[in-house]
């Protein structure tokens, strides 16, 4: 089940405003008529009370009501309590937080007995890193994780009792970069970052290999919220809004989003742009939670599940089958992918399903570094 994957496409995982793009999930999740979560802070682990294990789950900056990344890890966790009648609790970092203070909450998680305990997004890699060496008797997961890659990120060095649970984000992203190329009628489509890392860099190189390859004439406008502050990049959807206006008003029709809660800020625009303006979600099917106003606009969204993840995390650690190293989520094993809600690329599913395919088979091998793309 441990599949050792390249230092740079461990470093260009996807970990949004909690440290991920935006999320992934099933095609569910809460769907409201407001573009929100109907109530963030009512949580399963309130009710939960099982003999089973003891969950604790470390969101990052944002934590639930992204209605993306976290809220896709939640959902893992609430499938999880139910199936294996764990208890659990969550955590969430603060804004401008720093290792020492992340390290302080999984500690805190390890000595109240939480064992398995789930850190969501890239950032606590390097505290997962200490922390596990801390008590050797806990067993860690980090999502978007590089724990293995800490202390030397050119060489695979697991952590016996720490998992990193990583996504191939740009496969999926090719796939809606192809959906964009063959849907504008503009020519121009546009990719909104949150953070200009390796993570979030991934998306887009594939977003923009897709859009290249399924139409080489497509021009793909690019910007980012931040070079590296996390809530600038990835909690911030009034600067999200204003950035996608941009992408609009410099000639995109589509813009896909790889920006956490920021993305929401996308979704409002699209609303506003009107007819013949398309949006496209991340990590989970954002069409679901979207309001009816912008529903009409949310073309398809990248599939990254991190439900799927978080659930089989736990299912391994129940069945005594947890080992240290790398656990990498790809198209062929449906950890990615993209949704069809609203029956928008009904009409390209043959398209979209014939790259997944070549894909899969290796005859396209996706890029993770946007300078190597065009």
């Amino acid at each position: 089940m441990v599949v050792v994957a390249a230092a740079a496409l461990l470093l260009a995982g996807c970990g949004e405003g909690s440290g991920g793009s935006g999320g992934s999930g099933s095609e569910g999740g809460s769907s409201g008529e407001s573009g929100e979560s109907e109530d963030t802070n009512a949580s399963v682990c309130d009710s939960a009370e099982g003999d089973g294990p003891k969950i604790g789950v470390a969101y990052d900056v944002g934590g639930r009501g992204d209605l993306s990344f976290n809220d896709s890890a939640y959902e893992g966790l609430e499938k999880a309590v139910e199936e294996f009648d764990a208890t659990c609790t969550e955590a969430e970092a603060a804004p401008g937080e720093s290792n020492v203070e992340r390290e302080e909450r999984l500690r805190q998680l390890a000595d109240a007995g939480y064992d398995p305990i789930i850190a969501t997004g890239y950032i606590y890699s390097p505290d997962v890193a200490v922390v596990s060496q801390e008590f050797p008797q806990v067993s860690f997961a980090v999502v978007d994780g590089y724990t293995s890659f800490v202390n030397d990120t050119k060489n695979y060095v697991p952590v016996e009792n720490a998992v990193d649970l990583n996504f191939a984000a740009e496969q999926g992203s090719f796939l809606v970069g192809v959906a964009a190329a063959l849907k504008t009628k503009t020519g121009t489509v546009g990719f909104l970052g949150g953070v200009n890392n390796p993570l979030i860099q991934a998306f887009e190189a594939g977003f923009k290999a897709g859009v290249l390859e399924a139409d080489p004439k497509v021009k793909v406008v690019t910007t980012y919220l931040s070079q590296s502050d996390t809530q600038k990049g990835f909690e911030n959807r009034s600067g999200g809004k204003t950035a996608s206006d941009g992408l609009y008003d410099d000639g995109a029709d589509i813009v896909y989003h790889a920006a956490g809660k920021s993305g929401l800020g996308l979704f409002d625009s699209v609303a506003e742009q009107g007819e013949g303006k398309w949006a496209i979600g991340v990590d989970s099917d954002q069409y679901l939670t979207a309001s009816k106003d912008q529903q009409p606009h949310i073309l398809t969204s990248m599939l990254k599940r991190v439900d799927v993840s978080v659930f089989d995390y736990v299912q391994s650690f129940v069945d005594g089958e947890i080992e240290g190293g790398i656990v990498n989520y790809d198209l062929k094993g449906d950890g990615v992918g993209y949704s069809t809600s609203g029956g928008f690329v009904d009409d390209i599913e043959g398209e979209l399903q014939d790259y997944a395919t070549q894909i899969e088979s290796g005859d396209i091998e996706v890029p993770t570094d946007p300078t190597k793309v065009g």
